[in-house]
C-alpha cells in the first residue's frame, strides 16, 4: 500500500502521513506523535474494508476451495499492515515517551483492540482455518504452514471466537480495559521512577561510589539545571534509574541513604495519583473472569495453553526443586554475609557514618548489595568498578561480533546513516552471511539509559520480520528481517566511551540472542519466522545461551581490552571472574524463584470475591514464607512495579525464564562437550545451533527444535551446574 495523503484540516494542503508507508524502514526522523491518530483512524477504516472483503470471499467458496493463498496471505497482509504502523507507535512508547505521545496512544488503543478483536473474533475465517486443516490441501502445506494454522485455531479460541451474545460482549469489554489498564500500569512506572531524585552535596554523602558513578550523576545534576555541577565537587543527582541505583546500593558509606534509596525503589508506584495498586487487583480480576468465559479454572491455565509446560503443577514442581536446590546455600550465603558485615563494620566506618558500626547487629535489605560487594572484593580480589575500564562498548561489540562469526558465519559491520533513527546515539548494523557475503538482515542498537523518556530493562523488538514477498510483477524475493535492540546501559560521560559492568556486558549478549532468533531464521512465513509462534517459555533459550559466552576465555579477551591502553584484561581477573561467578548463586536463584512462584499463585490462586479466596497480600506472603530469606519490609510494594506481569506479556509466565534456562543450559552444554577449546568441534556445533534453534523458528515445536540440535529432550543437570549447585 502507497503513503497515503491526509489533510490535517479541509482547506489544508494534503500531507503524507509517515505511518501510512506501511512497508520498509520506519522514517523515524518523521513521525511526530499528531500523526498518531488521523493515521491510526484511517489505517484502521481501511483495513476494515480489507477485512469485510477478505470475509465475503471466504464465504462464498467451498471446502476444498479454501487455499494459503486465498485464506493465509490476505489475512497475514492485513496483519502485518498494521502491525507496521502500530510496533512504530509502541517502540516508539518504550523509548520515547512523551505526554503527547501517551495521549495519542492512549486514544487509538480502544479503537485498536476492538480490530483485533474484529479479526480474531471472526466466525468466517475461523471456519476457513478449521477447513483448511481438514480439506485435500491440508497435507501439500510444509510444517511451518501447518504450524501456523494450528497456532491461528488456537488463538482464535483462547480470543473468544466461541463466545456469542452476552459472554462476548463481556470478554470484549475485559479486553478492552486490560489494554488500557497495562498502559496505565507501564506509564505510571516510569512516571515514579522519574519523579524521585536526591541531590547530594557534601562529600560524606558521597563516600564510597566509584569515579563512573560520580561523573554519572554529576553529568545528571547539570542535565537537572546545576551547571556547575562536577564529578569532584558535586552536587551530584541519585535517581532510580537502574545505572545509578545500583551501583549506588553498592558501594555508598553512607547506610541512611542507602536505605533512603532503597525504600523509595520498593514503594515506586505505590501511593497517590501513581498508585498502582488497584490496577494490580483490577488486572487479576479481570484476568480471572476473562479465564472463566473461556472455560479455564483460572488465568494460568489460560496463559499455559500457549505454552510448553503442561499445567500449573509441572511449573511449581521447576520452582520446587530449584527452591530445594538453592535454598541451604542461600541461608549459608546471608550467615557468611552477615558474619563478614560484623567483622568489618568497625574498620569500614568513618566518623560520618557511625550509624553503620551500631546498626550492623541486623543486616537488611539496603545493606545486602554493600556488604556483598565488600566480601565479593576481599574473597576474590574483585572489584567491578574497576573492571570497567576494560569493557568499553566498541569493544565489546567487536568481541560480541567476533563470536557470532566463529559461531555462526556472520559478519557484522557498522550500517550507520542507512536508516533513520529515533536518537543520536542509537546504531544501525547490517549482517551478513560469510560465506555468501549476502545480506541477510539488519539491526538497531539503542543501548543507553535516558530515564526521562525511556522505560527500563532490556528488550528486543521486531522492527521486520522475514518473509517471501511478491511484487507488481509477480517476482518472488526474501524480505530481510530488522530487529530493535534496547539496553538501559551506563552511558558515555564526557569523552569516555560507555563503560559497562559486567553485568551490563552479560545483558546485551542477552538481547543479541533474542535479536539472531529473529534475524538468522530461515523460515519465509511471518507467522512462523524468527520469534514468531515459539511457545513463551522457550523464547529466552538464544538469549540466555548467549550469556554464557561472556566466560569463554576466546571471547572474553577478544572484547576486554582497556579503553584507553588497548591493553587486554589482565589473566588473573579472568580467573576472578570465573571464581566469582557463582557467589551468592543461592540467593539469586531463590529470588528468581520467589518472582516466578508468586506471578504464578497470582494467577492460579487468586479469586476475588470467592469464600476462601486469597488476598494478593496473602499470596504475596505466602509464597515470601518459602522463597525469601529476609522477611520483606511492611511497605515493600515491589508488585507496584512488576511490569514482566502487569505491563508485559510475562503474565503466568515469568517461569519461562528458568524453563528456558534447563534449555539454554543444557545447549551450551554440547559446546562443553566437544570441548571450548576445539575450535573446529565449536564452529560445527555453532552452525548446527544456527540450523536447528535461530533457523527454525516457530516453524516447529520447541522441543522438537532442541531434539534436532541436541539429540535428546533436555535435562535440568546443566543449569544446576551451571548454576553452582548440585541436583536435589
Amino acid at each position: 500500500m502507497s503513503a497515503v495523503s491526509l489533510p490535517a484540516n479541509p482547506s489544508a494542503e494534503p500531507t503524507i502521513n509517515p505511518l501510512l508507508i506501511g512497508k520498509g524502514l520506519p522514517p523515524f526522523s518523521e513521525i511526530k506523535p499528531e500523526h498518531v491518530v488521523p493515521g491510526i483512524e484511517h489505517l484502521l477504516k481501511l483495513l476494515a474494508q480489507d477485512l469485510e472483503a477478505l470475509e465475503l470471499q471466504l464465504a462464498d467458496k467451498s471446502e476444498s476451495a479454501i487455499s494459503w493463498s486465498n485464506l493465509i496471505d490476505p489475512l497475514t497482509e492485513i496483519t502485518e499492515r498494521l502491525g507496521w504502523s502500530w510496533g512504530i507507535i509502541g517502540h516508539l512508547m518504550g523509548v520515547k515517551n512523551s505526554p503527547e505521545l501517551r495521549a495519542a496512544y492512549e486514544s487509538v488503543q480502544p479503537a485498536l483492540v476492538q480490530f483485533a478483536n474484529q479479526i480474531s473474533q471472526s466466525q468466517v475465517i475461523y471456519r476457513a482455518l478449521q477447513q483448511l486443516k481438514s480439506g485435500p490441501s491440508w497435507d501439500d502445506l510444509v510444517p511451518a504452514q501447518q504450524r501456523i494454522i494450528e497456532a491461528a485455531l488456537r488463538d482464535a479460541q483462547l480470543s473468544g471466537v466461541g463466545l456469542t451474545g452476552e459472554a462476548k460482549v463481556k470478554f470484549n469489554e475485559i479486553q478492552q480495559a486490560l489494554a488500557e489498564l497495562s498502559t496505565q500500569f507501564s506509564n505510571h512506572v516510569l512516571d515514579a521512577t522519574k519523579a524521585f531524585s536526591m541531590t547530594l552535596t557534601e562529600p560524606d554523602e558521597v563516600a564510597g561510589l566509584p569515579p563512573s558513578l560520580l561523573s554519572l550523576t554529576a553529568q545528571a545534576a547539570r542535565e537537572a539545571g546545576e551547571s556547575e555541577a562536577t564529578p569532584e565537587s558535586g552536587p551530584w543527582r541519585i535517581t532510580l534509574d537502574m545505572p545509578v541505583y545500583t551501583p549506588f546500593l553498592r558501594h555508598a558509606q553512607r547506610r541512611d541513604l542507602r536505605e533512603k534509596l532503597y525504600r523509595a525503589f520498593i514503594t515506586r508506584a505505590s501511593s497517590g495519583e501513581l498508585d498502582n495498586s488497584p490496577l494490580i487487583e483490577q488486572i487479576l480480576a479481570l484476568r480471572q473472569q476473562q479465564s472463566r468465559l473461556l472455560g479455564f479454572e483460572n488465568y494460568a491455565e489460560l496463559s499455559l495453553a500457549r505454552k510448553m509446560a503442561p499445567s500449573v503443577s509441572a511449573v511449581e514442581s521447576l520452582m520446587e526443586e530449584l527452591r530445594v536446590a538453592s535454598y541451604d546455600g542461600a541461608t549459608r550465603e546471608l550467615a557468611d554475609l552477615h558474619a563478614f558485615a560484623q567483622q568489618h563494620a568497625l574498620a569500614q566506618q568513618s566518623d560520618v557514618a557511625t550509624a553503620e558500626t551500631t546498626e550492623t547487629k541486623e543486616i537488611k535489605q539496603w545493606d545486602v548489595p554493600f556488604w556483598a560487594e565488600r566480601m565479593r572484593e576481599v574473597q576474590f580480589d574483585l572489584n567491578d568498578e574497576a573492571l570497567r575500564p576494560y569493557f568499553p562498548l566498541p569493544k565489546v561489540l567487536e568481541g560480541l561480533f567476533g563470536l557470532a562469526e566463529r559461531l555462526f558465519g556472520i559478519v557484522i559491520s557498522s550500517a550507520d546513516g542507512q536508516a533513520p533513527v529515533w536518537h543520536p546515539d542509537v546504531q544501525y548494523f547490517q549482517v551478513a552471511d560469510a560465506e555468501s557475503q549476502e545480506t541477510i538482515a539488519h539491526f538497531y542498537l539503542d543501548p543507553f539509559s535516558r530515564p526521562a523518556e525511556k522505560r527500563g530493562g532490556a528488550w528486543m523488538d521486531e522492527c521486520i520480520v522475514r518473509a517471501k514477498v511478491r511484487d507488481a510483477g509477480d517476482e518472488a524475493s526474501v524480505r530481510l528481517p530488522v530487529a530493535y535492540l534496547v539496553c538501559n546501559q551506563s552511558p558515555p560521560v564526557g569523552d569516555q566511551p560507555s563503560l559497562m559492568t559486567f553485568r551490563e556486558v552479560e545483558t546485551l549478549f542477552h538481547e543479541f540472542g533474542h535479536g539472531l532468533q529473529h534475524m538468522l531464521t530461515r523460515v519465509d512465513y511471518p507467522g512462523a519466522a524468527g520469534i514468531n509462534n515459539v511457545e513463551w517459555d522457550a523464547v529466552e533459550l538464544p538469549s540466555q545461551f548467549m550469556e554464557n559466552w561472556c566466560y569463554d576465555r576466546d571471547t572474553l579477551f577478544g572484547m576486554a581490552k582497556h579503553y584507553q591502553t588497548g591493553e587486554p584484561l589482565p589473566e588473573a581477573d579472568y580467573q576472578k571472574l570465573l571464581a566469582a561467578r557463582h557467589f551468592m548463586t543461592g540467593n539469586a536463584i531463590l529470588r528468581q524463584v520467589n518472582f516466578g512462584w508468586l506471578d504464578i499463585a497470582l494467577h492460579s490462586q487468586y479469586q476475588p470475591g470467592e469464600p476462601g479466596g486469597a488476598s494478593v497480600a496473602e499470596i504475596r506472603d505466602r509464597i515470601a514464607e518459602k522463597t525469601t530469606l529476609m522477611e520483606p519490609l511492611s511497605e515493600d510494594a515491589f508488585l507496584c512495579s512488576f511490569g514482566h506481569i502487569f505491563a508485559g506479556g510475562y503474565a503466568a509466565g515469568y517461569y519461562s525464564y528458568f524453563w528456558a534456562e534447563v534449555l539454554s543450559a543444557d545447549a551450551f552444554s554440547a559446546f562443553e562437550e566437544v570441548g571450548l577449546e576445539n575450535k573446529p568441534a565449536v564452529t560445527s556445533t555453532g552452525r548446527r545451533f544456527r540450523d536447528t534453534v535461530l533457523a527454525l523458528g516457530g516453524s516447529r515445536h520447541p522441543m522438537e527444535v532442541f531434539k534436532a540440535f541436541r539429540g535428546r529432550e533436555p535435562s535440568t543437570e546443566a543449569l544446576l551446574r551451571h548454576r553452582g549447585l548440585v541436583a536435589a
